[in-house]
């Protein structure tokens, strides 16, 4: 589904973001001189930051976790296999939720390569010949819970939280 256009800034989305989850811990990885983001340290002088260039995590960011990952102005300057690696390891073993902000006619992406990895388009900005796409991923709200999965449409509901197998 694409995304629809904004009528707020990348800075004005970013802050939105930050200030919806409120992260303790943060990982930016690529462009790190943001308004945004700097204002919520700001604000939030207790945030754990980590920042690191774009390409693959260093080993000691790597091996922790965070609130939320930001990628900023970072797929544009990666190899599409480098960055596949990047944005699949920090959603699937480094963050629950993450942020993407990419400018897909600069880069070798395709908007169904980040559907592929989950990420939704949230947002799209255009200024002058440039557009940047806001791509989204939340652990807690990526897929939503078919209707029958619960307990009337098990074969014996009436035994349903009476036995263990």
């Amino acid at each position: 589904m694409p995304a629809t256009q904004s009528t707020r800034t990348p800075q004005q989305a970013i802050a939105a973001l930050l200030a919806r989850y409120a992260p303790e811990r943060l990982l930016i990885v690529g462009h790190r001189d943001i308004p945004a983001i700097d204002a919520f340290i700001q604000a939030h002088p207790k945030c754990h930051i980590a920042h690191c260039e774009a390409g693959t995590l260093p080993t000691e960011l790597a091996a922790q976790r965070y609130d939320l990952a930001l990628l900023i102005d970072c797929l544009e300057h990666l190899p599409k296999a480098t960055a596949l690696q990047l944005l699949g390891g920090i959603r699937n073993l480094n963050a629950s939720r993450m942020a993407v902000l990419v400018d897909l006619a600069a880069s070798p992406w395709q908007a169904t390569d980040l559907y592929a990895l989950a990420l939704q388009a949230s947002e799209q900005f255009q200024r002058d010949e440039q557009s940047l796409t806001l791509f989204t991923y939340d652990l807690l709200d990526y897929k939503q819970v078919p209707d029958w999965l619960n307990a009337k449409f098990w074969a014996n509901p009436e035994n349903f939280g009476k036995y263990w197998w």
